[in-house]
């Protein structure tokens, strides 16, 4: 029965692990993102060379594991959390920013719904 103890502790070190994705995939999305900020000439940019800089100054080596480079990590990881949240807020912030007043139907569209319409009027429009 001591295999039934391990597998709770190895799942939730897996679900611990999935947290923060590897290195290598953190530097790619921040690239990603500076990219989708800068155009093409991103890679002329200070951000992408002190992020390159960051990167290989913290690569894990054979010799060297130390607290400084999971810091290294979550900071790096943290950081792509930002630009990320921060592209997806001026999306949205852009659709649904006021545009001045709306009508009735276009709010109601806006938010999946439908106004109801009256067959054949009220009686006192002409």
């Amino acid at each position: 029965m001591p295999g039934s103890r391990r597998a709770p502790l190895q799942s939730q070190h897996r679900s611990t692990m999935a947290a923060l994705s590897s290195p290598l995939r953190v530097c790619r999305g921040i690239l990603k993102e500076l990219r989708a900020i800068q155009g093409p000439s991103y890679k002329k940019s200070l951000a992408y060379n002190y992020v390159m800089d960051q990167f290989r100054k913290n690569k894990v080596t054979g010799e060297r594991y130390c607290r400084a480079k999971q810091e290294a990590h979550h900071a790096s990881h943290t950081y792509l959390c930002l630009l990320a949240s921060t592209r997806n807020h001026l999306v949205l912030h852009n659709l649904y920013h006021g545009k001045g007043e709306r009508s009735p139907e276009e709010v109601a569209s806006l938010v999946g719904l439908r106004l109801p319409t009256q067959p054949g009027g009220k009686g006192w429009e002409k």
